[in-house]
C-alpha cells in the first residue's frame, strides 16, 4: 500500500505499520503475508473469530434479500432478533442501534424520560470510577476515565461517580434527583476489573429498595463473553436496561438496548437513527446469538476461560496477577511494561491489548481453540522474555 494512503484517515490511535487483509477464525494476515494470533479481536468484537462461515452465509442470504427498509417499517429480521433478545433477556422491549455508545446513549435518554415521568423530574445517574460508557458527549460524562468528563467543555451534567465494586458508596449517594445506576457487571477498559461477589446483588436491592432504575452495560461482557450469556447472570439479577453491543454483532455493526415494560417509556420520536433496524446487521445478530446459545457453548467459554487463566498464572512472576472471568480476561505484569510487551509480542505475530501501563487484556474468539491458547501463552512468554532482558 502507498505510504501516501495513512495521510487520509484521522489519526485516533497509534497503530503499527502493518495492513490487515485477511481473517480467519483467530487469525489475521497483514499485505505481506505474514500471520497473527489475534487475542484482541477487534476488542472482543468478532465473537466467533474472523470471517465465521456461519456468520458470511447469514450475511450473503441477507444480502440478496433485503438490506434496509428503512426505520419507517418493520422488517422480519429485526423483528425476529427483537423476540430472540428479549426472551433470552428476560426483558421486554428492544431497541437495535449501530454502537454500544449509541445503546449507553440511549439508556441515559431512557432513564432521564422515565424520571421526569416516575420521579419528579429525576435526572442523575450514578456510574462507577474506572467505568467506560463510550465517545458520545454524554457517554463520555458518565465514564469514569480521568479527565474524559471536562475534555469537550461544557460537560453534559447529571453524573455522580463513586468507586467500583462498593455498594454502599452507591447507595450513599442516592439522593431526590438519583433516577438510576448504570454500571458494567466487569469493568472492561479499566483493565477486567472484576467487583467483590454480589456486588450486582447488592446494587438491585438498593435500587428496588429506592425506587430507580438499575442499567448495565454489557456491551463488553455480552453475549457469553463470561461464561454466561448476559455478565450479570452470573449473580441471578434481573436488571431494568441492558446494553449490548461489540459481540453481538460478530464483527458487524450492531448494539442494543434492552428495557423492561416499567422501564421502556419512549414515545414517538425521541430515539432513532438512520440504521437502527436493519435487516443486514440483524441477520448477523440472528446467526451470532444461534451460535452461542447452541448446547454446550458457553460451557466450552468457561473451559478455555480457565485454560487461559491457568496458563498466564504459569508465567509468574513476569505475570504478577490474573483476573476476569470466561474469555475476557487480564494481566496485571511485575513491571508498568505492557506497551513494550505488545509490541514484541506484534513482531512476534500475536496479538494483544495493553489496557493499562502495566496490564495486558486478551479477548479471543469465544470458539477459540485450546492449541490456539497455548501458541499464545508461548508467544507471550517470549515476549516477556525479551522485554525483561532489554530492560
Amino acid at each position: 500500500m502507498h505510504p501516501n494512503s495513512f495521510q487520509h484517515l484521522m489519526n485516533l490511535v497509534s497503530k503499527p505499520s502493518a495492513v490487515m487483509v485477511r481473517g480467519a477464525g483467530a487469525f489475521l494476515w497483514d499485505e505481506n503475508g505474514k500471520r497473527y494470533l489475534d487475542f484482541v479481536q477487534g476488542w472482543a468484537v468478532n465473537a466467533l473469530g474472523h470471517c465465521p462461515a456461519e456468520l458470511a452465509a447469514a450475511l450473503a442470504r441477507q444480502a440478496t434479500e433485503l438490506l434496509s427498509a428503512s426505520p419507517a417499517y418493520h422488517n422480519k429480521t429485526a423483528l425476529e432478533l427483537g423476540a430472540r433478545l428479549a426472551a433470552v433477556s428476560g426483558l421486554d422491549k428492544v431497541f437495535l442501534a449501530s454502537t454500544g455508545a449509541e445503546a449507553n446513549e440511549g439508556a441515559i435518554k431512557l432513564a432521564r424520560k422515565w424520571g421526569k415521568l416516575h420521579r419528579g423530574g429525576a435526572f442523575e445517574i450514578v456510574t462507577t470510577l474506572g467505568g467506560f460508557h463510550g465517545r458520545t458527549l454524554a457517554t463520555m460524562a458518565a465514564t469514569g476515565k480521568p479527565g474524559w468528563e471536562t475534555m469537550f467543555p461544557p460537560a453534559v451534567p447529571g453524573f455522580v461517580k463513586v468507586p467500583y465494586g462498593d455498594a454502599a458508596a452507591v447507595e450513599a449517594v442516592i439522593g431526590p434527583n438519583t433516577v438510576a445506576v448504570m454500571v458494567e457487571p466487569i469493568q472492561g477498559e479499566a483493565g477486567v476489573v472484576v467487583p467483590p461477589d454480589g456486588y450486582m446483588r447488592r446494587l438491585r436491592d438498593l435500587t428496588e429498595r429506592h425506587g430507580i432504575l438499575l442499567i448495565a452495560d454489557e456491551v463488553q461482557t455480552g453475549m457469553g463473553r463470561t461464561g454466561t450469556l448476559f455478565a450479570h447472570q452470573h449473580e441471578d439479577v434481573q436488571v431494568d436496561v441492558m446494553t449490548l453491543g461489540k459481540g453481538l454483532g460478530g464483527g458487524i455493526p450492531l448494539a442494543a438496548l434492552l428495557a423492561s415494560e416499567r422501564a421502556a417509556c419512549f414515545g414517538h420520536g425521541e430515539q432513532g437513527g438512520t440504521f437502527v433496524g436493519n435487516a443486514f446487521t440483524a441477520a448477523a445478530g440472528l446467526a451470532v446469538l444461534d451460535a452461542v446459545t447452541t448446547d454446550g457453548f458457553l460451557a466450552e467459554v468457561v473451559a478455555r476461560g480457565v485454560r487461559l487463566e491457568a496458563g498466564l498464572h504459569a508465567l509468574a512472576p513476569s505475570i504478577a496477577e490474573v483476573r476476569g472471568r470466561g474469555l475476557l480476561v487480564a494481566a496485571r505484569l511485575d513491571t508498568p511494561r505492557a506497551e513494550h510487551v505488545r509490541d514484541v509480542a506484534f513482531d512476534l505475530g500475536l496479538l494483544v491489548n495493553a489496557v493499562r501501563p502495566d496490564t495486558l487484556r486478551f479477548m479471543p474468539p469465544l470458539n477459540v481453540t485450546n492449541d490456539e491458547i497455548d501458541e499464545m501463552l508461548g508467544l507471550l512468554a517470549d515476549a516477556l522474555r525479551a522485554t525483561r532482558a532489554n530492560g
